[in-house]
């Protein structure tokens, strides 16, 4: 067989039955002519079991033979070594997506690790955000442009545009785990997140008046269901988060001892204290379903969608702007800290994991978080209703953040 050269190549004739063209100088490496005319760069190689192996380097055409022997040399290079070019390839054919690595997650840690408002989130960002964008890429050969491109498309929601990079990241680190991709690869590092508005803020005196007035002129007219206005009233003496409230079960509540029992909490199991006003709320709803809030089914909870929609109709009502549900829980924290109560108080109140070490080595007991919560839902309260409530501070006695029962700042 002579020498592979470009005039040999442009010498041949298409024959009846596939042929092959050995180059002389570098064994292994050939030309696949195939009766359609289209001739193919390959070499050929036994792998380190023994096998035969061949291996399409290129078409005639988009590379040159020298090109072609080039590329054939490394690959023998690397043949010796110990590689299996075919194998890989045919490996990387069969390879996960981003697509599969999304299910997998989805599958191994979302549905496993997280609860059910966090798997429906990260489902949603993932389908909308990722799987159009780079679904049908290997997951393997993502790159660092790869996430920076798409985290950059979604600048116009700078908190979704992070909250997917936080998942992918998270996802990435899981793939290493899982072998998918080499230890320190994950392409989300040193992807600047963008920068977010605070979000947080509490209600005013004033603000919590318009609230309340809202909702008595719901309540008076029937234009929301009871279950969203004891929804809402709930969300503002209590400070708890939307769907402790929304997952919250008569038998959960526990009104002689003036608590209601979280067992799936966001921080993990925790009772929360009822002040006076949120206790007679409870005693005062129908105790005739299983879910505290319900919607028009009362063998269902209220739904998240219908309680936001709700309550973007009351605070058009009360004429508040940016107004959300869960700034009552920061009103709750905001009203604790005027208060006097220490963080460890409002940790407790609000059901929080920060100060957790810290709290150890703190002496304290129910009376000063039931304390905590009948101040600061009793301001509340008082609030909504139009009236103004006297806020007496707490008095601290030593530095171990110990602080006299709140019973004696009654007398």
């Amino acid at each position: 067989m002579p020498k592979l050269t470009q005039a040999y190549v442009l010498r041949l004739r298409p024959s009846e039955r596939e042929a092959f063209h050995w180059d002389t100088q570098l064994p292994g490496f050939g030309l696949r002519a195939k009766p359609s005319g289209v001739r193919t760069f390959v070499v050929q190689y036994r792998n380190a079991g023994g096998r035969t192996r061949r291996y399409a380097i290129a078409k005639y055409g988009v590379m040159t033979v020298e090109e072609a022997r080039k590329e054939a040399r490394q690959l023998l290079s690397a043949v010796a070594k110990g590689a299996d070019p075919s194998a890989e390839r045919a490996s990387g054919r069969t390879a996960p997506t981003v697509a599969d690595l999304i299910d997998r997650y989805m599958r191994e840690h979302s549905e496993a690790h997280k609860k059910a408002s966090s798997v429906k989130e990260d489902r949603r960002l993932l389908n909308r955000n990722v799987k159009p964008r780079l679904g049908t890429t290997k997951a393997a050969s993502v790159t660092r442009g790869d996430i920076a491109k798409l985290h950059h498309a979604l600048r116009k929601t700078p908190y979704e545009a992070n909250r997917t990079l936080a998942i992918l990241s998270k996802m990435f680190n899981l793939s290493e785990v899982w072998g998918l991709r080499p230890d320190g690869s994950n392409p989300c590092r040193h992807v600047k997140r963008f920068r977010e508005a605070k979000r947080e803020r509490f209600f005013s005196g004033d603000e919590l008046k318009r609230i309340g007035e809202a909702l008595a002129t719901a309540e008076r007219d029937g234009t929301e269901m009871p279950g969203i206005t004891l929804a809402v009233r709930l969300l503002a003496l209590t400070g708890c988060r939307m769907g402790e409230i929304l997952a919250l079960r008569w038998e959960d509540v526990e009104l002689k001892k003036g608590l209601i029992r979280l067992t799936d909490a966001k921080a993990g199991a925790r009772d929360v204290m009822l002040g006076t006003p949120a206790r007679a709320l409870l005693a005062d709803s129908p105790k005739d379903d299983n879910w505290v809030v319900h919607g028009p089914n009362p063998d269902k909870p209220l739904s998240r969608w219908t309680l936001e929609k709700a309550w973007r109709r009351i605070r058009d009502n009360a004429k508040l702007e940016n107004a959300r549900l869960h700034d009552f829980r920061h009103t709750v924290g905001t009203y604790g800290g005027h208060a006097g109560f220490n963080a460890f108080i409002v940790r407790d109140l609000l059901g929080h994991k920060t100060l957790a070490m810290t709290g150890r080595y703190v002496e304290r007991d129910t009376d000063p978080v039931r304390a905590a919560a009948d101040l600061v839902s009793e301001r509340v309260a008082a609030a909504m209703a139009g009236n103004s409530a006297k806020v007496i501070p707490m008095v601290k006695v030593d530095k171990a953040h110990d602080w006299k029962n709140a019973r004696a700042l009654e007398s």
